[in-house]
């Protein structure tokens, strides 16, 4: 769960904002289907860019891989398709299959961490925290080099962040069970103290002061452990949104990265019209990830702005109609209600799980389509 951004250096305005996206996998054993602790031979049978753009994670059953930065959504997919292509030539060489879901879904036997000293100064604060079942998500970073812009900017992302959430959702399963929840990596994340929604922060000075103070209190070990699901990056000049599970395919990254640009895009410039997020009370926010991450899109989310429960799909709805001057302006319309109606029609990748699941009765059957669909693309 290490902090590593990869979107733009500058942008020119709110037309044209640069992407990327970080990718998290887990490595499974063909055979029994449990989390098989290989990264390190994955990671070493990488080669040329991609092994650039890998990166080791807090697990031995987890590969993470960074696409560079991206101008457009087409750019953006190349790079996966070539990404998970490439790691999934690693993992079968390693005796191993790669997998895009979001948590662990048999069992996860071999829990220690690298041997890095930030893992082992984590595994001694956190305890059995920080040997959890894998988790794997997917972050997407958009260029925004104006900092006090950022924080603003992810007051605004408050509301809507649920439902790129509840989009996202790819862990129905764990420990061999329907755990009744569309993502049970979000509730797995929930046990660290410095994980959850972005608290509202009235400047990028009040948000420095409230991280050296969860610093100074022994929450973090750095800034680098600030995990709100919107922050700006330490060290680059973006918006990082890391609500999501990784999703199953390609087509269901990309369509969340474009969702994601174009709100970063729109909620910056309601920023410098002068519009103030809502004040909305830090228990409904958590409250509506908590329902996003149990219901997906097959049930309802709160709706944070009219309060209440609605639809999911009409939340979805709303948030395509307020994103889509952004996303026209950056030739990602199309493409976006396109894959929004497949994902209207096959589900969520959790949905998916649960269909295979139900269809066929067998929990490898599920790890066999969940493979299939990293590949594809």
């Amino acid at each position: 769960m290490t902090r590593r951004a990869t979107a733009a250096d500058t942008v020119p305005d709110l037309a044209t904002l640069t992407l990327g996206v970080e990718e998290e996998y887990l490595l499974l054993d063909p055979d029994s289907g449990r989390n098989l602790p290989v990264a390190d031979q994955v990671l070493a049978a990488l080669r040329g860019s991609a092994r650039e753009q890998s990166r080791q994670e807090f697990r031995h059953s987890m590969v993470e891989m960074v696409t560079p930065v991206c101008a457009d959504l087409g750019e953006l997919r190349a790079h996966l398709v070539a990404l998970r292509r490439s790691a999934g030539e690693a993992a079968t060489a390693a005796g191993a299959r790669l997998v895009a879901v979001g948590a662990t879904p048999l069992a996860e036997p071999h829990r220690t961490v690298p041997d890095k000293p930030r893992y082992h100064a984590m595994s001694r604060r956190y305890g059995p925290v920080a040997h959890d079942p894998a988790v794997c998500g997917c972050h997407v970073h958009v260029g925004l080099p104006d900092r006090e812009l950022a924080v603003q900017v992810c007051n605004h992302l408050r509301v809507w962040l649920p439902v790129v959430q509840a989009i996202t959702t790819n862990s129905p399963l764990h420990d061999g069970q329907d755990t009744g929840h569309a993502s049970w990596r979000s509730m797995q994340l929930e046990r660290w103290p410095s994980i959850g929604p972005t608290p509202y922060f009235d400047s990028a000075a009040d948000y420095d002061r409230t991280v050296d103070e969860l610093i100074a209190a022994g929450i973090m070990l750095d800034a680098a452990m600030v995990y709100w699901y919107a922050r700006p990056s330490v060290a680059y000049p973006t918006v990082e949104v890391r609500v999501g599970d990784v999703c199953p395919t390609v087509d269901d990254a990309v369509l969340v990265a474009g969702l994601v640009r174009a709100l970063v895009a729109t909620t910056a410039a309601d920023v410098r019209a002068g519009a103030r997020a809502p004040g909305i009370r830090d228990c409904l926010v958590a409250a509506a990830h908590w329902r996003a991450a149990h219901d997906g899109l097959d049930g309802e989310l709160i709706d944070l702005r009219a309060g209440g429960t609605r639809p999911a799909w009409a939340l979805v709805d709303e948030l395509l109609a307020t994103v889509t001057p952004a996303l026209a302006r950056h030739g990602d319309l199309e493409y976006v209600i396109d894959q929004l109606a497949r994902l209207r029609s096959e589900g969520t990748g959790a949905t998916r799980q649960r269909r295979v699941l139900e269809r066929t009765g067998d929990l490898r059957a599920v790890i066999d389509d969940l493979v299939a669909r990293t590949a594809a693309g």
